[in-house]
């Protein structure tokens, strides 16, 4: 999907910034990450919250799976199908994007440097 596009599909949030990560694309709002571009599908971001409304809306969750390995379930869904339709409906998955992430989101932290004596 084209960055336009993306912005257009998170304009109830405001400004995003979307950024090359994974193969794929990260989308960022207030530099917390809400949404990831991976397959030619928008996946947004969920938590223990909000992962159950994804799934009752018939979301399907992304599932990584490395040869060899177990499958690895991600906090990352898929844009319900009627949010397509209606900028309304958008604008509330997208939002619940941002609260997950936001709940989520670990601040950097910077390490102290050692100071010379």
């Amino acid at each position: 999907m084209d960055n336009a596009d993306i912005e257009e599909m998170f304009c109830a949030l405001g400004p995003v910034s979307i950024r090359r990560m994974f193969g794929g694309k990260g989308i960022y709002h207030h530099g917390v990450i809400i949404a990831l571009d991976l397959f030619d599908e928008i996946m947004l971001k969920a938590d223990a919250e909000t992962a159950p409304q994804f799934e009752k809306a018939g979301a399907r969750q992304w599932v990584y799976q490395r040869d060899g390995k177990k499958p690895v379930a991600m906090p990352y869904w898929t844009i319900p199908d009627d949010a397509f339709d209606d900028p309304d409906v958008m604008a509330k998955w997208v939002t619940l994007a941002y609260e997950a992430g936001f709940r989520t989101h670990k601040p950097d932290v910077k390490k102290a440097s050692a100071k010379k004596r």
